[in-house]
């Protein structure tokens, strides 16, 4: 591994709040960000990336390669939950394995957050089409690991409970309808105009995400202390599974685009697990899941290893 690379991203200033955030709640410390802050600040960093992704796509041509890297995201969120199932299902049970493997089946938008920061210390630049992917690649993952759910455990089977509803739940959750909407907004807005809110989409961003992952780290350190009592097998899941899934996609990628930036985006979004829109949509379409097991595994073991140890290790490989 690059351990320049490595060190570099360990010395992340908003990895770094990540770090303390996680401190503060091992001493039982009394910090605390205010939940509408955090809201506002998660509302925040979604409408700056999808706004200034769809300002890149304003400028951009409809090219083939973009059409190949929609279709390759969505095949992605396709298959990982696919395999995921089978992997979990004696293990953790149906309802389960099926929540399971649609989160991590989805993808962050905090990873996703974190991945650009780590771009813009290597000056790397990324295809604004990449925000479209990493959006269009939260449904497929939710509805397989629906029908999944349906498939194997008749149980779950519900009156007025079908994909187009579980679809439904999902575009409407609020994360993805902003950031799609920051999107599509940055698409038809005009350059000219869109400059004046330049200084709040691009000067700020790294001073907001250090904040949210402050809250991030204390929310990590809660959340894993659930985590532990469902045992070894689902942490090394979420550790092993995502690698695989990060490092194969970092290889793959190059038969799509020859951009690193876009190559390191699509690893990230495959080895990332929703801990946002899966959640919602599970509590609708698998209410037996165990939001206490998926949660943690996506938030308390799989993001730390992505933002720390993955990130540098899948841009090795797209540099091999």
């Amino acid at each position: 591994m690059n351990f320049e690379v490595l060190i570099t991203n360990l010395t992340n200033p908003t990895l770094l709040f990540f770090v303390l955030g996680i401190v503060a709640t091992v001493i039982k410390s009394d910090l605390e960000i205010p939940a509408p802050s955090i809201k506002f600040i998660s509302l925040y960093l979604l409408f700056s990336i999808g706004f200034k992704g769809g300002q890149e796509l304003q400028h951009s041509s409809f090219n083939a390669e973009i059409w190949y890297s929609l279709v390759f995201g969505m095949l992605i969120a396709t298959l990982i939950p696919l395999y995921s199932f089978f992997i979990l299902k004696k293990r953790v049970g149906v309802s389960n394995a099926g929540a399971i493997a649609a989160a991590y089946g989805s993808v962050s938008a905090v990873t996703f957050v974190s991945a650009v920061s780590f771009l813009e210390i290597q000056s790397i630049q990324f295809g604004g089409h990449m925000v479209a992917v990493m959006a269009l690649m939260e449904f497929p993952a939710i509805v397989v690991g629906f029908i999944l759910i349906m498939q194997f455990d008749k149980s779950e089977k519900k009156e007025g409970v079908g994909v187009g509803s579980i679809l439904r739940h999902a575009i409407s959750n609020g994360s993805v309808l902003m950031i799609m909407g920051s999107l599509l907004i940055g698409i038809i807005a005009d350059s000219k105009q869109a400059e004046g809110i330049k200084p709040f989409t691009t000067d700020i961003f790294k001073g907001f995400l250090a904040i949210f992952l402050l809250e991030m780290g204390m929310l990590t350190a809660k959340r894993f202390a659930a985590f532990r009592q469902h045992g070894w097998f689902v942490f090394f899941f979420a550790i092993i599974v995502p690698c695989i899934n990060g490092s194969l996609v970092a290889y793959a990628s190059q038969f799509i685009t020859q951009q690193e930036g876009n190559r390191f985006i699509f690893a990230i979004l495959a080895a990332s697990a929703s801990y946002i829109a899966v959640p919602a949509a599970m509590r609708l379409a698998a209410p037996k899941s165990d939001p206490g097991l998926y949660i943690p595994m996506a938030l308390g073991v799989t993001f730390p290893f992505n933002v720390t140890l993955g990130m540098p290790l899948y841009f090795m490989i797209i540099h091999c």
